[in-house]
């Protein structure tokens, strides 16, 4: 080995033991058989980095190395790796599947590990709602596509009357295990069976339906319960009508994201609803029962008088369900006063009159304003 061991890992020199480990983590990782198959160069890269991470990894072989610069000047032997002389005939028996089960949980290489029962993927799908479907609730068809069981083989993939069969290549394990002999001794590396595919388990008559897949794509037809309350971005999660599992593994489920259409006249914060009603400025000064509109049609609603522009209006229990609760929210009434764009002569007159008989009383905000204006201004 002639390469520089750190450059191996792309490490520094001055790297942490840390800094060492993750970095042959994420190489054993990415060039690990599992994830590589028939790649021969991606196999040669695991065997430099497994070489430079054993020495790099112990502290009195990587201080030797530090040293003498070299494998070849520093570990014996005129065959650079081959005499073993710097390592006092050292000699061990390394599994790199445990190794990578140990960091990463794991890459399935086992019969085991690929015929455990998974759940399938889960699949999103959206909808879209009414302001008063999504008020009151509603059902929804809706049509999408997922993976499903094939009927013929029961997700076997194997011909109706047939079954899966050992595998003659692994002898049902799963994987092939090769030795790699190294001045450390003999590492084993582990590799899925290319014949099963790392299952154990071969197919030898293939379900004429799903090709001995287990599975088919098909499409579903399915009705929504839309629960009453339910508000725009919200999710409703459906169990198991997701894609198959696999192995006999359960359905993923199917997520409905709820979309709500604006409303023209009202709209929505949590469980309460708002809107607007104008109202003339004699209504707002005499007060007097206006009528407004709800989700349930319409409502009589008291205006006191001296009502102001801005004034809330309060319907109790006008508003939205609570979702899978009890009770609603409320309607909230925002008072905009008109005034008048256009008069006569008639009306003109009678307002100045209204004007001149009027007292600061009824202007307090007028008032209060001119009074701070006075302080701030001594000329004013």
């Amino acid at each position: 080995m002639s390469e520089d061991l750190y450059s191996i890992l792309g490490v520094s020199r001055n790297a942490t033991d840390d800094e060492i480990k993750k970095a042959y983590r994420k190489l054993a990782k990415k060039y690990h058989p599992d994830l590589n198959k028939g790649d021969k160069s991606a196999e040669e890269k695991l065997k430099s980095v497994n070489k430079a991470y054993e020495i790099l990894s112990d502290k009195q072989k990587r201080a030797q190395y530090d040293q003498f610069g070299s494998t070849d000047q520093n570990f014996g032997g005129s065959g650079g790796f081959g005499g073993f002389g710097g390592f006092g005939g050292f000699n061990a028996d390394f599994d790199l599947d445990d190794i990578f089960g140990s960091f990463f949980g794991g890459f399935g290489s086992s019969s085991r590990a690929r015929n455990v029962a998974r759940k399938g993927s889960d699949i999103g799908i959206s909808v879209s709602l009414s302001f008063e479907e999504a008020a009151f609730g509603c059902k929804k068809s809706v049509r999408y596509q997922r993976v499903v069981k094939c009927s013929s083989c029961s997700g076997s993939g194997a011909k109706n009357g047939t079954s899966k069969t050992k595998c003659r290549t692994c002898g049902g394990t799963g994987h092939i295990v090769m030795g790699q002999r190294t001045p450390f001794g003999t590492i084993q590396t582990s590799q899925s069976c290319s014949s099963c595919g790392g299952t154990g388990q071969v197919i030898e008559n293939p379900c004429n339906v799903c090709g001995g897949q287990g599975s088919v794509r098909s499409y579903e037809n399915l009705e929504i319960d839309i629960p009453a309350g339910i508000d725009n971005n919200q999710t409703l999660n459906i169990r198991n009508k997701g894609n198959a599992g696999t192995n006999g593994g359960p359905y993923g489920d199917l997520h409905v994201e709820i979309t709500v259409n604006p409303h023209p006249i009202f709209s929505r914060k949590d469980n309460d609803i708002y809107c607007e009603i104008p109202i003339t400025f004699v209504q707002a000064a005499l007060g007097g029962n206006v009528t407004v509109p709800t989700l349930e049609g319409k409502a009589e609603c008291h205006i006191n008088e001296g009502t102001q522009p801005g004034d809330i209006l309060r319907l109790k229990g006008k508003g939205i369900p609570f979702i899978h609760g009890y009770g609603r929210g409320d309607q909230l009434v925002k008072v905009i006063i008109e005034i008048p764009r256009y008069i006569d002569d008639e009306q003109r007159n009678l307002l100045k009159k209204f004007e001149a008989i009027s007292g600061p009383k009824n202007y307090q905000k007028k008032k209060s304003f001119i009074d701070r204006i006075k302080k701030l201004f001594s000329n004013w």
